[in-house]
């Protein structure tokens, strides 16, 4: 077996998140109470609680599913559930490229949470000082999503399966250009419930400070195999991967572009680890035929 796993991205989060892992897993909880001091805030508290409207803030949500990535890899290795010289494979979508090349080893937890956390905070203002949003379009190819981006001025954000695309910009610009999907005879069109346009030239100054904040810390090349949503490709090189981390906050994230390349690198079973099931979903929307898993809850780790 080649495994491959998956982190998730914003929008996953869910009130409860990681209790089920703190109550049974040492690794999990340590992870959690190392969070708490690192932030500052009572980052297991939210997870836990809520209320969903503090857990859905940017700043917040992005440490939440980092932490629960990681300590969901955490209780799986405390539990052997890890074969043999696995994974072999990284990827996470958005946020969760972070994760990815966290437990890939390009550096530790708390620096990695201390990032996270600062990116959050940067899209958050980015959402705050602009009018953007989202707009999902289902079931039309690249080439027209192009031309409507073009037309109206704004940009392809996510490519998450075929035929699932997310595109994103000012509202008004993101509004017209959904009206004209359907006058172009685009079926299915639907506007998205998000605070900003993530992936988009409006979040320019949170690429800019996450540049400058990154610029000084050391990374080191992943322990295996991880793939950059940017170019959908793998990525080794550690300046490399700080110039593509700063480049995504602005630019198209290539989901299935990066689940392809796994499976032409060689990977063989997916293991989404984090909460919802986004990831495992789109996978199977992309080709049946690839084996995923979700681990979401501790009784996962255990199954």
């Amino acid at each position: 077996m080649a495994l491959a796993l998956l982190f998730a991205g914003q929008g996953a989060q869910k009130v409860g998140m990681g209790v089920s892992l703190i109550e049974n897993s040492v690794a999990a909880r340590a992870l959690y109470e190392q969070a708490n001091q690192v932030l500052g805030w009572d980052l297991r508290r939210i997870c836990a609680e809520g209320p969903e409207a503090e857990l859905t803030q940017t700043r917040v949500c992005q440490p939440a599913l980092f932490v629960h990535g990681l300590a969901m890899l955490a209780a799986l290795r405390e539990r052997n559930r890890l074969p043999t010289a696995e994974p072999r494979l990284g990827l996470g979508l958005s946020l969760g490229e972070l994760t990815a090349l966290c437990a890939a080893g390009v550096f530790d937890f708390a620096t990695g949470l201390r990032i996270v956390a600062e990116r959050g905070r940067l899209m958050q203002l980015a959402c705050e000082q602009s009018t953007g949003s989202m707009a999902a379009i289902i079931g039309e190819e690249r080439a027209k999503v192009y031309e409507l981006c073009r037309d109206f001025e704004i940009e392809a954000a996510n490519f998450n399966a075929p035929g699932q695309i997310i595109v994103s910009g000012e509202r008004s610009k993101v509004a017209a250009a959904v009206a004209a999907a359907k006058d172009r005879g685009m079926k299915k069109v639907m506007p998205l419930n998000v605070a900003g346009a993530y992936h988009s030239r409006l979040m320019e100054p949170a690429r800019a400070a996450f540049a400058a904040f990154l610029a000084p810390l050391t990374f080191a090349p992943p322990q295996y195999t991880v793939f950059t949503n940017t170019t959908g490709q793998a990525i080794q090189d550690p300046a490399a991967i700080k110039e593509a981390l700063v480049r995504q906050v602005v630019s198209s994230v290539l989901w299935e572009d990066c689940m392809r390349a796994a499976v032409a690198a060689g990977a063989t079973e997916f293991w989404e680890l984090g909460p919802g099931g986004v990831l495992s979903g789109l996978a199977r929307r992309t080709d049946k035929s690839w084996v995923v898993k979700s681990f979401a809850e501790y009784s996962d780790v255990t199954a």
